[in-house]
């Protein structure tokens, strides 16, 4: 059983821009429990498929008759995903999915087979868009992810102190040969030469 109390609800907590009626646009940050909301207005529903757009044949979750079936299930969903409610009462078959990721933005359709029909139906087409929170090691900065500018940052410096020390290796040998002539003298005149070298 989901802990539900971490569960965030997106119908009610994240400010759900409906686009149409079974079109939806769901913001989240990375690491929040989340739920696709879907729900059928027939309740003879006999399996239930959530699918992701970008997997060809694997799905995010099929439930037959209250059983996952986990044989084609995308093993990035493993173990993170289920049923708001596994008996579907009322027609209800969202979904929810715990600890999203960047990964997991993309478009998520919600299918039931119906008993009657005997047919598959679309219900709800979700997008869903996660956002590392800002502050958090590898959020976005102006479309920059903060380790990407902290790594140029760092090669920019290593280029600079690498350029210095190349325009100087003339003197740096100088200053090298000065004090293997100098090495028992005092270290005044160390500095003093030193001084006139640099």
């Amino acid at each position: 059983m989901l802990n539900t109390k971490h569960t965030v609800s997106v119908a009610v907590l994240l400010s759900v821009i409906t686009a149409s009626q079974d079109h939806k646009i769901i913001p989240a940050e990375s690491g929040q429990n989340i739920t696709l909301t879907c729900r059928a207005s027939n309740t003879s529903i006999v399996a239930v498929e959530w699918s992701k757009s970008n997997m060809k044949t694997d799905y995010v979750l099929l439930s037959r008759d209250g059983h996952f079936d986990l044989h084609n299930q995308h093993p990035s969903f493993k173990d993170r995903v289920d049923l708001q409610d596994r008996q579907m009462k009322d027609g209800d078959v969202s979904l929810i999915l715990n600890n999203v990721t960047v990964n997991d933005t993309g478009t998520y359709e919600c299918r039931v087979f119906m008993e009657e029909t005997h047919l598959w139906k679309s219900i709800s087409t979700i997008n869903l868009s996660v956002i590392v929170p800002t502050g958090s090691p590898g959020a976005l900065v102006e479309g920059r992810s903060v380790g990407g500018i902290i790594g140029l940052s760092v090669s920019a410096v290593m280029i600079f102190v690498a350029f210095v020390i190349y325009k100087n290796l003339e003197k740096i040998k100088k200053y090298s040969l000065l004090i293997l002539v100098i090495n028992g003298h005092n270290t005044v005149h160390l500095l003093q030469e030193l001084t006139r070298v640099m």
